[in-house]
């Protein structure tokens, strides 16, 4: 395919654009602005993230309804529901940062806060390219943007050993899964002869070999590490808990919601008509394994962020439930799954940094008699639990309600057992998140965390997250206007 270099096709890239000038202020702020200016750098990083953000909702509400826009002989595409997905991510990076203030501010991070805020927003453009890419090789090169930076973010905390063990498991988990991806995309290119989607899509239409299979297996569990599938999940929980928790929140939402939503576009896009022959029944058993292993292991956890390791886990496998769906309503209910667990998620993370930060209690014993002490905060991660569990009417309950109807109207047998053990483990689920909640409002032993005053950063965090969780449940446009946007873009996004 001839790819002619103009520079005018850099016009349509016009988020990763806005993304790249956000990254060069906070660079040249943290660089060349006197040393006693530097704790506004947190302040400053956030105001610019939210003024791009609600750049691209903007942007959103005027593009033209089923438009796509092309670059470079077709390895960029973007469309409106994929600039939907970016501005998803977007909300949760603006709370994230908002949560992360009084940590960047430490005394600890006084050196080092510049590094995070220039790290965290290169994955961000890696996560844009991953998303946007038609091509493997820009897949890649989104890809290795998004993991590698992320090696440096875990390890931050360089006075603490679990930092620096996190960091080693990460960064040889990302090398391997970005090895064995590797080797999926070569077979891929040795059957058809072509690293663009569309090319490779059309090529594989009347392929069936052993090569083939091997290609798909490869690609999916490349990309099943980034996204925690059992059994490529085993460095989750250690690297959630040596990790900074502003790391770890970053990590366990934006991260898997930008993979989550490439891996859908992969499987549609590049291996579409091998869905029913190979990549179905795979999926099948990926879905049943991280969604049973993830809740059984979350049992156990006593450590907050390996508990909301092993319940991430369980919630990856949830998110694929749109990709199995493989229509338009899978795809809007993903990208809204996405949007309610940044939220849910969030709130949990608030609450355990703010904790941490404050008395550096991370176990769930400590938070047995929270209500007592610090009743707003129990009341925040009740209803984050709730969401997380599906309890109606929070935002969760719909979030699963909507993508196990996308699934099951695919209307094969098989998909309706899926359903069936998912809606077995979301019960199972609360158990152990009503573990959380029973500790802070039912137990009656001394409180081990005394009262504290969080940060206004925190509480205003914590504010958005609550409003999140409540309104999604309630405001059913978010929903419908995903649909509509995805259904535009169905012949866009599935080929077949």
């Amino acid at each position: 395919m001839d790819i002619t270099l103009d520079y005018s096709q850099f016009l349509v890239m016009k988020q990763e654009i806005g993304l790249l000038i956000v990254f060069l202020l906070v660079f040249l702020y943290d660089t060349f602005m006197p040393r006693r200016t530097l704790g506004a750098l947190p302040v400053v990083t956030t105001v610019l993230m939210l003024a791009l953000t609600v750049c691209g909702f903007c942007s959103c509400c005027c593009d033209t309804p089923g438009a796509v826009f092309t670059a470079f002989g077709g390895m960029y595409e973007t469309s409106a529901i994929i600039n939907a997905i970016k501005n998803v991510l977007n909300v949760g990076v603006v709370i994230v940062l908002l949560q992360s203030i009084r940590w960047a501010n430490g005394e600890f991070m006084t050196m080092r806060r510049g590094e995070f805020y220039e790290l965290l927003l290169v994955t961000l453009f890696g996560m844009y390219l991953m998303i946007s890419a038609r091509n493997f090789l820009l897949f890649v090169i989104g890809l290795e943007s998004a993991s590698l930076p992320l090696a440096a973010m875990v390890a931050l905390d360089k006075n603490r050993y679990e930092s620096h063990e996190a960091a080693v498991k990460y960064i040889l988990t990302a090398v391997f899964s970005s090895a064995v991806f590797m080797l999926g995309i070569s077979f891929v290119y040795a059957c058809s002869g072509t690293l663009f989607f569309d090319g490779i899509y059309f090529s594989l239409a009347h392929q069936r070999s052993l090569m083939l299979v091997m290609a798909v297996a490869f690609c999916m569990a490349g990309i099943g590490f980034k996204l925690s599938l059992v059994p490529f999940h085993l460095w989750t929980a250690d690297v959630y808990q040596g990790a900074p928790t502003s790391v770890t929140s970053y990590l366990s939402v934006i991260s898997k919601g930008a993979t989550a939503f490439a891996f859908l576009v992969v499987m549609t896009q590049v291996f579409g008509t091998l869905y029913s022959a190979i990549w179905e029944w795979m999926l099948y058993a990926l879905i049943i394994l991280t969604i049973t292993v993830g809740n059984l292991f979350a049992m156990r956890q006593r450590n907050m962020k390996r508990f909301l390791a092993f319940s991430s886990v369980s919630q990856a496998g949830y998110i694929m439930l749109g990709i199995i769906a493989h229509n338009y309503m899978g795809t809007a209910a993903m990208i809204y799954y996405i949007l309610v667990y940044i939220f849910s998620n969030l709130a949990a993370f608030g609450v355990i940094g703010a904790i941490e930060n404050a008395t550096g209690c991370v176990s769930m014993d400590d938070y047995r008699g929270l209500r007592h002490t610090n009743p707003r905060l129990a009341f925040t991660m009740m209803l984050a639990m709730f969401s997380l569990a599906g309890i109606p009417p929070f935002a969760g309950f719909f979030s699963k309600f909507f993508i196990f109807t996308a699934a099951i109207n695919q209307g094969s047998v098989a998909i309706y057992v899926l359903v069936l053990i998912a809606l077995i483990n979301t019960i199972i689920s609360l158990y152990y998140y009503l573990l959380v909640v029973k500790a802070m409002y039912i137990s009656e032993e001394t409180p081990v965390i005394l009262a504290f005053r969080s940060s206004c950063t925190e509480r205003l965090g914590l504010i958005i997250t609550v409003a999140g969780i409540i309104l999604l449940g309630l405001v059913s446009c978010v929903y419908s206007q995903l649909l509509t946007l995805a259904q535009d873009s169905l012949a866009n996004l599935y080929l077949i």
